[in-house]
């Protein structure tokens, strides 16, 4: 594990599957629309491992097609998505103390997803978020997504911070890789989804199994 950098100032997140376990309700999205189309529902467990990589990921579980197939069903997915997203969804355990740990350290914490603007800034709200996030970056915020940097480099300048002094944390390779280009200290998370991946062969700067560690990390006093 590597050194953590000096007067760390900031601790970014990737959202789906890092903060939020999310795929409750995303699976059940799922099998309202494939109860609307006439098609087959795929197991939970297999939509489940690949919400890290958005809705087009999540349709190709029931359906065979190719992007621009996907891309047509997307809005209706969305939409029945947009009306149940936090019926189930819920922080992973110990992350609520993490963020109060953060913020009564005085340091930052935002988020960096690739979940759309429209959905993602709904879904915050939800979760009493939008007012203690230093930065919110969506995956239509910019031209590009993680991996590219780019997104990671955008919340560092909304925060304030320096991309040295921030860690950066999520659950995918993608995370790890836009971290790390960015310029930012990379933790990746062994509680989320995965994506059928081994985050122990992400490169990330450390890798920890529940955020208590990361609290450790950071010498931050956590409460239950």
């Amino acid at each position: 594990m590597k050194s953590l950098p000096a007067d760390v100032q900031a601790v970014l997140f990737d959202l789906d599957g890092t903060l939020l376990d999310s795929a409750a309700d995303l699976y059940a999205a799922l099998q309202i629309y494939c109860d609307e189309v006439g098609a087959a529902a795929p197991p939970y467990d297999v939509v489940r491992e690949v919400v890290s990589r958005g809705g087009r990921a999540i349709l190709r579980c029931a359906f065979a097609e190719d992007d621009e197939a996907l891309l047509v069903r997307m809005p209706r997915y969305l939409d029945i998505y947009a009306g149940i997203m936090a019926q189930h969804t819920r922080p992973f355990d110990g992350i609520e103390p993490l963020l109060a740990a953060i913020e009564a350290r005085d340091l930052r914490w935002g988020i960096v997803t690739n979940k759309p603007g429209f959905l993602t800034e709904e879904l915050i709200k939800r979760m009493d978020w939008d007012l203690r996030a230093s930065a919110v970056v969506c995956g239509d915020t910019l031209p590009v997504k993680k991996p590219d940097p780019a997104p990671v480099l955008l919340a560092c300048e909304r925060a304030g911070v320096e991309p040295a002094r921030c860690l950066f944390v999520g659950d995918d390779r993608r995370d790890v890789q836009a971290g790390r280009d960015a310029g930012l200290y990379t933790v990746a998370v062994r509680w989320g989804y995965l994506d059928g991946g081994n985050p122990d062969e992400w490169g990330a700067d450390a890798v920890f199994d529940h955020p208590r560690q990361l609290a450790e990390l950071l010498s931050l006093e956590v409460t239950a």
